[in-house]
């Protein structure tokens, strides 16, 4: 059979036909004949024929053509006027009438469209003000490098140039990776203010020199807190807040637009263990007092509260607060990691996280 759309088809009819009314009815994709008036010979042809009343059937059966033509067939707007024989305005008001009748029906074909839909689930059952869900590999257990360029992004949108904005840093690896990722830029207008100590007791430096890096990235001023995260006693960590330098930063964190931090786990590989800022019977006291997680160095439990853990006394960072009105996004991923980014987001210390398709299939389990 041969098709009235094509220009052979066209042709075709002329021949064997050879009168005067020949065009087409489009029902849902499938073309049939209609009659309708062609000018008498020697009058001019208009190629171009207008849209069918509003009120009629041929309406919708020509917008199902388009809208076919259109998403099935990949074809440009120019062709389907060219098929239809219709103006390119006419296609477009076609197209949008095929949309505002729901005769197209929307799926996202892309390796980012399961990341999309968990990101809402999470958003949706933690009450959040924000999700982004990076993909991950299959089987992975962490996916550090993709939550990481994940939070570069994120921070590379928030820190626009005009606007000043402060930015409240904690550590980590995660962190640690989203500053690396991130891309060098000229934010003079952005601060940023470390949530977190960077120094063991006995004065040693870490390697989650977050703050730093960060700044360096941006372009922007840095106050890092040049202090142990853990003190050696209450008493020490009470001179250390006492200095102008420690006061400024309070200060400073309490103005902050937006805090973005990591989240730690409990057991032998603990980061506070493993850094050095805990010893080994700090740690198992805070596992025993019910800790699953670790929050800007603070040990919470399963329903995001802080527990009764000895070492908090000596605890140097900025102690987190629930429902904040600002944005406080949690960067992290992992299956270890899990437990505790559910308790932060139950205890409501957090409204936002950046995390991988594998921990947030976890978290919704």
């Amino acid at each position: 059979m041969i098709d009235p759309l094509s220009a052979r088809g066209r042709q075709h009819e002329q021949v064997r036909l050879a009168r005067r009314t020949a065009s087409l009815k489009v029902v849902h994709g499938r073309p049939i004949e209609r009659a309708m008036s062609h000018p008498r010979k020697g009058t001019s042809v208009n190629k171009r024929a207008a849209l069918p009343d509003a009120t009629s059937d041929q309406r919708l059966d020509l917008a199902a053509r388009a809208a076919w033509l259109s998403y099935e067939k990949a074809r440009t707007q120019d062709q389907i006027a060219n098929e239809l024989h219709v103006s390119r305005q006419v296609v477009q008001r076609l197209i949008a009438l095929a949309h505002s009748a729901q005769l197209i029906e929307f799926r996202l074909k892309h390796k980012l469209a399961d990341c999309i839909s968990l990101a809402e689930e999470v958003r949706d059952r933690f009450g959040l003000r924000s999700c982004e869900v990076a993909p991950a590999e299959t089987g992975s257990s962490e996916d550090i490098p993709s939550v990481g360029a994940a939070g570069a992004r994120f921070l590379e949108l928030v820190a626009t140039p005009r606007e000043p904005i402060v930015l409240g840093l904690g550590n980590g690896r995660t962190m640690r990776e989203v500053s690396h990722r991130l891309s060098r830029m000229d934010r003079p207008r952005c601060r940023c203010v470390s949530l977190m100590g960077n120094l063991t007791r006995d004065g040693r430096a870490s390697n989650h020199d977050v703050v730093t890096w960060v700044a360096d990235r941006l372009g922007a001023e840095c106050y890092p807190r040049p202090m142990p995260v853990v003190a050696n006693t209450p008493a020490e960590r009470e001179v250390l807040h006492a200095q102008h330098g420690s006061r400024s930063i309070t200060d400073l964190v309490r103005k902050a637009d937006l805090l973005i931090m990591g989240i730690g786990y409990w057991g032998d590989n603990a980061s506070l263990l493993r850094d050095g800022f805990l010893d080994v019977e700090e740690t198992r006291s805070a596992m025993a007092a019910g800790a699953v997680g670790e929050f800007l160095g603070y040990a919470i439990d399963a329903s995001g509260a802080i527990v009764e853990a000895d070492y908090h006394a000596r605890v140097t960072s900025y102690r987190p607060e629930p429902d904040q009105c600002r944005p406080v996004v949690i960067v992290a991923s992992g299956e270890k990691r899990a437990p505790a980014i559910r308790a932060a987001l139950r205890g409501r210390l957090a409204n936002g996280l950046i995390t991988d398709a594998n921990t947030a299939r976890i978290l919704l389990q």
